[in-house]
């Protein structure tokens, strides 16, 4: 079976993409609750200098989203180390080890991590062979176009591709440029052409016809997709729909369920006052999905309340006057 396997229809394979901050365990049971996406990516796992990595893997469930893959996704600089966590994630059931150059945090890159690998692609190498070298199931490299610009774009492809990757994911934007600028997707049809294993494309794809945009225009093997998933989580249904030549029309019920199950699956110990503020987030990236729910994102973000329960009901009515 191939690595990245399209469905009957033809549709390519579909990530859910790893998301510091929204992309955790309740969102990603949320969205297998939803259903649609072929694989899930943790947030990264982070290996630091002093790592006591037996203990930090112990985030890692390889069950959490059964039967759908739940691939780990380590970040550090450190090859042995990272070699070491990778090697305890695949004891504890990880399908898929996957290393973060991507992280543009001050703070990551600051300890040499995340895009900061992307400096040297010679040290990128070498992480990724140590982590290669280390395990027998797939390993994978999710990169950033460069650090300050991409002047070395092509060198740090030719060395994900050397140390043993699978695949890329890119996300064609430097670290320096964070997520404000367009995507450029010209770079992922140019990875395509430089490198000899799958490219997966990450960034920018908000809607179907980003989607098919991504696939025509850049020649990529599957996609990735983080943010578009936020603001709206039926997108993996549609995109498979549409290469099943079928329509796929949210309805109301179907995003009621969603929000009434994200707010089940925050674990009881979160404070209400989290809670809430996780719901509110999640809505605030829901709104951005049609003009109308736009013009509501702002009296919605700055409703109050103490309870989560009750925000949710309230929030509901407000959601479902405007879908």
């Amino acid at each position: 079976m191939p690595l990245l396997p399209k469905d009957p229809n033809g549709c390519p394979y579909l990530f859910l993409a790893p998301m510091e901050g929204v992309g955790d365990k309740t969102f990603r049971k949320s969205m297998a609750f939803v259903g649609g996406m072929d694989e899930a990516v943790t947030e990264f796992i982070s290996v630091p200098c002093n790592a006591h990595v037996v203990s930090l893997a112990k985030v890692y469930d390889s069950k959490e989203l059964d039967p759908l893959p739940l691939a780990a996704q380590i970040m550090g600089s450190d090859p042995a180390l990272m070699a070491e966590m990778a090697a305890e994630l695949v004891r504890r059931g990880a399908p898929r080890i996957d290393i973060n150059c991507g992280c543009p945090s001050n703070t990551v890159t600051g300890r040499g991590a995340g895009s900061s690998l992307l400096k040297d692609p010679n040290y990128l190498y070498e992480v990724g062979k140590a982590v290669r070298g280390a395990i027998s199931i797939p390993m994978t490299i999710k990169m950033r176009s460069g650090y300050e610009d991409t002047s070395l774009f092509q060198e740090n492809l030719k060395a994900a591709e050397e140390s043993g990757a699978e695949f890329i994911t890119l996300h064609p934007r430097t670290k320096i440029e964070g997520y404000t600028p367009p995507a450029r997707w010209d770079l992922i049809a140019l990875a395509k052409e430089f490198v000899k294993i799958p490219v997966v494309g990450n960034g920018d794809i908000l809607n179907v016809e980003n989607a098919l945009h991504v696939l025509s225009y850049t020649k990529c093997d599957a996609l990735m997709i983080g943010r578009g998933a936020v603001i709206n989580p039926f997108i993996f249904h549609q995109i498979k729909c549409h290469f099943a030549k079928k329509e796929y029309v949210p309805t109301w019920e179907s995003l009621e369920e969603y929000l009434n199950y994200y707010l089940k699956s925050i674990p009881d110990v979160i404070p209400e006052k989290t809670r809430v503020n996780k719901i509110k987030q999640l809505i605030g990236f829901i709104c951005k999905s049609t003009p109308k729910l736009e013009e509501q994102r702002k009296s919605i973000l700055t409703m109050q309340s103490k309870e989560s329960a009750s925000f949710l009901k309230d929030l509901l009515v407000v959601l479902k006057a405007n879908f």
